[in-house]
């Protein structure tokens, strides 16, 4: 190894360690949850969507950019035709979920599967299994959801 790389490399884990030390003084607590977490606070989703829809709020003001939720529904359950203004990065928790992104093929989505919804794509779902379906949803921006209009 040269000098001068030692030297670089030298720098660069010092400033890995002094830079990242600032991490744990933010004064923001770790955090776990699970979807069966008793602590969770399930309220309704917006009044757009029909009755047997939740959310919680797992981190972050889902007014701000950011937030994190999960977001349950019934078994047998159809999510209207909706977007978002946000990008959505999801994890299915429970159940098995159906995804239709306008113009794509749908996506079954089983415990574990990760899926990515891009800002302003319409899309529908349906819970396909006898349990609830519990996704987890990380939106970029705050959280919004605006209905397709009705095709005529």
């Amino acid at each position: 190894m040269s000098v001068k790389f030692a030297l670089v490399l030298s720098s660069l884990t010092l400033s890995l360690v002094v830079g990242s030390s600032g991490i744990a003084d933010a004064g923001e607590a770790a955090l776990t949850r699970t979807a069966q977490d008793p602590g969770l606070e399930w309220g309704p989703c917006p009044s757009v969507f029909p009755a047997g829809c939740e959310i919680a709020v797992l981190h972050g003001n889902p007014a701000q950019p950011n937030a994190d939720i999960f977001f349950k529904v019934a078994a047998g359950y159809s999510i209207p035709h909706h977007w978002h203004t946000s990008a959505e990065r999801m994890t299915l928790v429970s159940g098995q979920l159906r995804v239709t992104y306008e113009g794509q093929e749908p996506a079954v989505l089983e415990v574990g599967t990760y899926a990515y919804g891009p800002a302003g794509a319409p899309h529908t779902g349906e819970c396909l299994s006898t349990e609830p379906c519990v996704l987890f949803i990380a939106f970029e921006g705050p959280v919004d959801v605006q209905m397709k209009p009705a095709s005529n």
